[in-house]
């Protein structure tokens, strides 16, 4: 059971990232799964979720960023368009259905100029 997250790196104010959140052993669609950030000396923070009940949002990230999922990739994205500098730091994802609760090990982002 595995949960890899990729796509972060290093972009400009205003630019976009997309990150992946890849699930191998467990099929993702049945989980809930949130999207985490985690700023430099700051507690983790969840900023995105998608279930059954639909995609919920941050405020600070509603408008700007999209959680969708591939069920034949069996993977969940997060879509980030534009980026602030706040929205730098280390980004997570976890699933969980009831007593499984899987986290990935984070990917990057980094916003600057």
């Amino acid at each position: 059971v595995q949960l890899v997250e990729s796509g972060g790196g290093l972009v400009q104010p205003g630019g976009s990232l997309r990150l992946s959140c890849a699930a191998s052993g467990f099929t993702v669609s049945r989980y809930a799964v949130r999207w985490y950030h985690q700023a430099p000396g700051k507690e983790r923070e969840e900023v995105a979720s998608i279930s059954r009940a639909g995609a919920h949002y941050m405020d600070s990230v509603r408008g700007r960023f999209a959680i969708s999922r591939d069920i034949a990739k069996n993977t969940v994205y997060l879509q980030m368009n534009s980026l602030k500098s706040e929205d730098t730091g280390v980004y997570f994802c976890n699933a969980e259905r009831f007593s499984n609760d899987y986290w990935g090990q984070g990917t990057q982002v980094t916003v600057s100029s």
